[in-house]
Parts: structure tokens; C-alpha cells; sequence
């Protein structure tokens, strides 16, 4: 509860929304939040690296490290992690921004998570036959497995460092600096590069004593048990459970680990927009519903194919030098892009523009 608590105030005080950092770049050329990811992902690589160094001085190469998420590659996850980028651009939001959202009194974001449900049983409908078509022949690649610690270690760290120093080309805003400390630490948007690096300390931290960050695995799991009771699903899911990552289950307690994680998420969204004066809840559109539960499907669909989110697939699939996690970046980033350009013209006006409008 507590770490969530954390997670759900260090996302709403530095706005860490894949969807809104990636539309910044791709409309404004504004690089801050992109920056504030590689920021991330660099500290939570180097200190789950050094819980792996603890655990496993030596990779393995017939066992992975416990709870990692480290998730089979292929065109399933490709095509999953596309279809979330799609879903974060209809809906505003990924999984993990519309979770604080809800602390904000977004309209849009319930619907959102509904929608996810209603995704995640879609992706459970269609889970048998993707993996047999792919998933269980997939690799599940883990880098250092290949090239050692230093050595996965080293090319990450590069690829970050790179992927900075081209970022940095485009030209950074400057923001009027903030009247009082009160006014910086709790209303003001924190730097992307500060949370960026929180949260990978926070994700070291939460590895070391519960386990990954990840957000789906309650909502999938709230999914897969109301659609077995209904009769919806197979009576065997393919090899859905030998894999690591955001795994669903049949509900048997009210809340799980990750269920109390997102709970605690969601509260400390909320106590931070309080302090901020950002909670301002307001009745939803018809707009706010239909993209809500559209693009809640899109994501909860991604989600289930490909085990995860840009919380746990993305950040803590890189944090533990999984090649899926990268691979997911990339098809994510796609998603976003495409489906932003398409509405661009089809519409005539960004995206965003038509979501607050």
C-alpha cells in the first residue's frame, strides 16, 4: 500500500503519462518527459542489476530471476504493444496514467478501466490461439543471459545515453521558476528528469521487498474471473500462467498484492492533486465515455497479449534487461505515432485537441 501510495504521488506530481510525453514530443518537439523515461529506465536498470548481482552473481542459463519480468518475443507482443499505443491515443491515457486519473476525478478514466476489462476478456478469447500460432515458440530472451551483466548492462546504458543525447538536440522550454518551496514541491509539475529517477529508485525498491511495478494484473485478473463465470473462456489457457510478468488469476480474495498496490496508487494520486488543487472531477461527456471504453479496449487487449503494460512490461521489463521490454517500447511508440497521425488526418487537428475539447 504504501509503495503504491508512493508510485500513484510521484506519477500525478510529475505527470508521468506515456501517452502525454510521447504527444509533447511527437506535436511539440518538447523532449522533457522522453527524457525523464530514459532518466527512469537508467536507475531502475543499475539498481535492479544490482539486486540481480546479489541474488544470481552469475546468469543463469536455465533459470530466470525470481518474479523478473521477462516475457517471450515475438509478433504477438509486437502486434499486442501496438494496439496499446493505439488504445493510449483514443483514450487519452495508458493503464498506469488513467489509475491516477481517477485520484484527479477524470471523466474519462472509469470508463477507461471498464473498457480495459472488457479488453482483457477479449485477450483471454484469443490468448489459445496466438500462442500456438507464436507464443509458445517464442524466445523469452533475457540480455544478460547472452552478454553478462556488464556486458547487457553497457549496450542498455548506451542505447539510453544515445537516445539522450538526440533528444537533447530539440530545444528545451524554459519554465518560470516557482514562488515559494511549497509552490514547487506541491503544486507546481515536478522535472520529468526527478521523477523519472524516483521512480526508478522506486521500482528498485519495490523489486527488493514485494516485487516488480505493474499495474495489470489485478484489473486482468477482476477480467478473467467475471468472464469464467459467465462461461466465456476456455477451460485452458495455453501456457498463459508458466509465464512471468502481470499475471491474471481466478479471483479467490477480494484484493491481491497488486490489487492493494493499485489501491494505494490511486490514494496517493489522489492526496497529491488534493495538496495541488488538481482534483476537479466533472461529469463525462458522451465524447469522455465513448473514447474511454473504445480505447480501454484497445489497451485491455494489448495488455493481456502481451503480458503487461508500460509499467510492467515496458519499465520493469527493461529494468531486468528483458528484450521483450524494449520490444514493446518500440511497437508502443509506433502506436502512439500512427494512431496520432491518422487522427491528425482525419480530423484536421491533434489529437489532443479534440480530447479536451
Amino acid at each position: 500500500m504504501l509503495l503504491g501510495g508512493a508510485f500513484g504521488v510521484l506519477l500525478q506530481r510529475s505527470r508521468f503519462c506515456f501517452y502525454c510525453i510521447a504527444r509533447d514530443f511527437l506535436e511539440r518537439r518538447d523532449p522533457r518527459g522522453l527524457l525523464g523515461i530514459v532518466v527512469a529506465l537508467a536507475v531502475g536498470l543499475l539498481g535492479t542489476y544490482a539486486i540481480f548481482g546479489a541474488w544470481m552473481p552469475v546468469p543463469s542459463a536455465t533459470r530466470l530471476p525470481a518474479e523478473a519480468h521477462i516475457g517471450p518475443v515475438s509478433w504477438v507482443l509486437a502486434l499486442g504493444a501496438l494496439v496499446f499505443g493505439i488504445g493510449m491515443t483514443v483514450s487519452g491515457s495508458c493503464i498506469s496514467a488513467h489509475l491516477y486519473r481517477l485520484g484527479e476525478g477524470s471523466p474519462t478514466a472509469p470508463f477507461a478501466l471498464v473498457g480495459a476489462v472488457a479488453g482483457f476478456a477479449l485477450g483471454f478469447l484469443s490468448w489459445n490461439d496466438l500462442y500456438l500460432r507464436a507464443v509458445q515458440e517464442a524466445p523469452v530472451i533475457w540480455l544478460p543471459r547472452f552478454l553478462g551483466y556488464g556486458g547487457s548492462l553497457a549496450l542498455q546504458l548506451g542505447v539510453l545515453a544515445l537516445l539522450a543525447l538526440l533528444l537533447m538536440r530539440h530545444r528545451v522550454p524554459v519554465e518560470a521558476a516557482a514562488t515559494s518551496l511549497f509552490d514547487a514541491v506541491f503544486r507546481r509539475r515536478w522535472p520529468a528528469h526527478l521523477g523519472g529517477a524516483l521512480i526508478g529508485a522506486l521500482a528498485t525498491v519495490a523489486y527488493l521487498r514485494v516485487g516488480p511495478l505493474g499495474v495489470t494484473a489485478e484489473l486482468g485478473s477482476w477480467s478473467r474471473t467475471a468472464a469464467d463465470g459467465l462461461g466465456l473462456l476456455p477451460k485452458r489457457l495455453e501456457g498463459l500462467d508458466t509465464f512471468a510478468g502481470c499475471a491474471t488469476a481466478l479471483k479467490e480474495t477480494l484484493l491481491s498484492r497488486n490489487g492493494v498496490f493499485v489501491g494505494g496508487l490511486i490514494l496517493g494520486a489522489l492526496a497529491a492533486a488534493l495538496v495541488a488543487g488538481q482534483f476537479k472531477p466533472r461529469l463525462p461527456s458522451f465524447r469522455d465515455i465513448g473514447r474511454g471504453l473504445a480505447g480501454g479496449v484497445l489497451l485491455g487487449w494489448g495488455a493481456m497479449v502481451s503480458l503487461g503494460c508500460t509499467v510492467g512490461v515496458l519499465l520493469s521489463g527493461i529494468f531486468a534487461g528483458a528484450l521483450s521490454g524494449w520490444v514493446f517500447a518500440i511497437f508502443c511508440f509506433l502506436g502512439v505515432w500512427l494512431s496520432s497521425l491518422a487522427a491528425r488526418r482525419l480530423f484536421g487537428t491533434p489529437y489532443s485537441a479534440i480530447h479536451s475539447a
